[in-house]
């Protein structure tokens, strides 16, 4: 997809504030409200914005502990990595789940309340999935970066 300049600044605009009123963004980008509007909802039909949320703190939420768990599978057939990734998307509390390349197959984020809560879904959950062979975890001391989203410009 090819997007010009103000294609560009509304992307990035909107990455960084995403309940900006249309009129706001018209003005930081330099359009009036409906051309702006127009091509706010180009982007989304054509897929470069695929929706917006609020960014939620975990530890006001109640949610303590924030683990990075390297899975490996016994099998990497696409049918093998297809059902443990249906599987993760089964469990709220994987936040995300990535495949890899290389030693470890997937990298899984998972959020609990606490370490106890973690455990359960770790030993209850995790590691009793169906083909998977290994689980090495790593838990967040702290988060000095977190930026989601992409490096528009």
């Amino acid at each position: 997809m090819i997007f010009d300049d103000i294609d560009r600044r509304l992307l990035v605009e909107l990455q960084e504030e995403g309940r900006i009123t249309n009129v706001e963004l018209a003005q930081r980008v330099g359009l009036t409200a409906p051309p702006c509007l127009r091509r706010v909802r180009a982007l989304e039909e054509r897929g470069a914005i695929r929706g917006y949320h609020a960014e939620l703190d975990p530890v006001t939420l109640g949610f303590t502990i924030t683990v990075f768990a390297m899975v490996s599978l016994k099998s990497q057939s696409e049918e093998a990595l297809r059902a443990f990734e249906d599987q993760m998307a089964e469990h709220p509390e994987v936040r995300e789940c990535h495949m890899l390349n290389g030693e470890i197959d997937f990298i899984v984020k998972i959020v609990s309340r606490d370490l106890g809560s973690f455990q359960q879904f770790l030993t209850g959950k995790l590691t009793s999935t169906q083909n998977v062979a290994s689980v090495k975890t790593s838990l967040v001391i702290r988060s000095s970066k977190v930026k989601p989203g992409v490096p528009i410009g």
